[in-house]
């Protein structure tokens, strides 16, 4: 049944790169609690205490972050951004470094490629496609007319792309996706040569933003942001945190939001889809946690959420296939948790995803589907050149094999296998599946051409749960980038970008590029 996806392997992946614990749970506490501290002062007129100070303090070292330190730096700024990782990047790093910008930029002109701001903005304001039903169109005619300019600040920056157009993509109707360079220092890539072209797009910032002189303090966790409640009402700075203990950053003109979004935090994405509990995974995890931290923060001084539809249309790349089976983490055959077949193994449409998030009869667990497992035996892996052992796959929890079916029914142990799977279901369910394969069709769920028996041990099961990609809402935002409360007022001085911004639900960088050059920007020329 495993007919279309590929076994993880580690070394092309987030998963082989170590990520590091900051703070220990009592640490943790006590920055909390002296980050609420400080908004309490500010609400009560009482002076904090700065330990640093800057016109533009960023929170996030991403790519939304970085092009907005490099374009406040550009208008004049001092800039310091903080980053909870011990490294710049974000997911950027581990993306495929596909750019969507258009406009009629000299990549499109050299290509023959006619575009426009006009067809940008057109494109992505149709309500005949899901990608941009539901955009702000004020934030889309913004974008559009970025789009240029954009791309000459990436290649001002020292980022290199491969002139080969791709698309029509997601809205759009000419191609505009470029794919970036990889970058060209080896010991500064997480997976060289694995087509994680995004080095070539956050390093090239990375180094333009600390050569014009910005300042970046990797691990370093925001833990609140300050704001003075008693006259102005602006945003006056940061609390971050570095092993226990610390740090209050002064904002002279204005912070930036740009910690790229909510998809790791259950509780918080489980605000558009209550089905989206625990076992769903958050991609780029472990390496980048999207924890909502900026929402949340923001959140706590007034912000209020934008265009949140966006976020459960069923388009774009909230959630997708996972792409390498048998690991936790990853990212396009399938029982769920009771060990039957849910729906045709090689649909990728929404229809999937809404099958294996389904009610499958569990009394306790109502909300979430549970586990989804690839089962597939020895002649597949053969087949597709699968390698079944460690590292390639994660034998704790997430991998399984036996020498019958109902012997690997018995081993599937997994947090998130909230009861055990009957090996008498499972048996029944390859043995039906089988007599398909003889027969030339599926009955069940119209599988084209179902092609393989599974018939030869050892047999495997292979963690196969759809993982969570894009957020594709967040803060409300002026267009200015200037984050905004439940009243339409702006709040002074704090700005936001990237995943964590709403209005604009485009996947991929180009949005966090484009909004985090103007957040950047205006936050530079901001006046206290």
């Amino acid at each position: 049944m495993a007919d279309n996806a590929t076994v993880r392997d580690h070394s092309d992946t987030a998963s082989s790169v170590s990520r590091r614990t900051f703070l220990s749970t009592g640490a943790a506490s006590a920055v909390a609690l002296t980050g609420a501290a400080n908004e309490a002062k500010a609400q009560a007129g009482q002076p904090v205490k700065w330990d640093r100070s800057a016109d533009v303090v960023i929170i996030g070292a991403g790519v939304s972050g970085l092009a907005a330190a490099i374009a406040a730096r550009d208008a004049g700024a001092s800039v310091i951004s903080v980053d909870r990782n011990f490294d710049i990047g974000g997911r950027g790093i581990l993306s495929g470094g596909r750019v969507h910008l258009g406009g009629g930029h000299v990549l499109q002109q050299k290509a023959g490629i006619k575009d426009s701001a006009d067809q940008v903005f057109t494109d992505w304001v149709r309500h005949d496609t899901l990608d941009a039903r539901y955009g702000d169109r004020d934030m889309v005619r913004l974008f559009a007319d970025e789009n240029v300019a954009t791309f000459n600040f990436l290649v001002e920056n020292g980022v290199r792309f491969i002139e080969k157009p791709v698309g029509p993509e997601r809205a759009s109707t000419v191609p505009r996706t470029f794919v970036t360079q990889e970058w060209p220092i080896k010991s500064e890539l997480i997976a060289p040569g694995r087509g994680r072209n995004g080095s070539g797009l956050v390093r090239a910032l990375a180094s333009a933003a600390r050569q014009k002189g910005a300042e970046i303090l990797l691990k370093h966790e925001m833990k609140s942001i300050v704001r003075d409640r008693t006259g102005s009402g602006k945003v006056l700075g940061i609390t971050v945190a570095r092993d226990g203990a610390t740090m209050n950053i002064l904002a002279r003109k204005g912070v930036i939001i740009a910690t790229g979004g909510h998809t790791g935090n259950v509780n918080f994405r489980r605000i558009f889809d209550p089905r989206l509990t625990e076992e769903y995974q958050q991609a780029c995890e472990p390496y980048v946690h999207q924890g909502a931290d900026g929402e949340l923060a923001a959140m706590a001084i007034g912000a209020t959420l934008w265009a949140t539809a966006n976020q459960t249309a069923e388009a774009g790349s909230a959630i997708t296939k996972t792409r390498h089976i048998g690991c936790r983490w990853g990212y396009a055959s399938l029982v769920n948790q009771a060990g039957r077949r849910f729906w045709n193994e090689v649909d990728g449409s929404y229809k999937f995803f809404a099958a294996a998030m389904a009610y499958n009869g569990d009394p306790v667990k109502l909300n979430g589907g549970g586990p989804i497992w690839a089962i597939f035996d020895a002649d597949a892996a053969a087949r597709e050149k699968w390698n079944t052992k460690p590292p390639n796959v994660d034998p704790d929890g997430y991998f399984f094999s036996a020498d019958t079916i109902e012997e690997l029914a018995g081993k599937i142990v997994n947090p998130h296998q909230k009861r055990p799977m009957s090996g008498a279901v499972l048996q029944e369910t390859v043995n039906r599946y089988n007599s398909f394969v003889a027969a030339g069709v599926d009955s069940d769920f119209k599988k084209p051409t179902p092609m393989h028996k599974i018939e030869t041990p050892p047999f495997y099961a292979a963690w196969a749960t759809p993982i969570l990609h894009d957020t594709l809402t967040g803060l409300r935002t002026s267009t200015n980038t200037e984050v905004m409360d439940v009243h339409g007022e702006v709040i002074p001085g704090l700005y936001c970008a990237g995943e964590s911004q709403g209005g604009f639900a485009q996947h991929g960088l180009a949005r966090c590029l484009v909004f985090g050059r103007i957040a950047g920007r205006h936050a530079a020329k901001r006046t206290a």
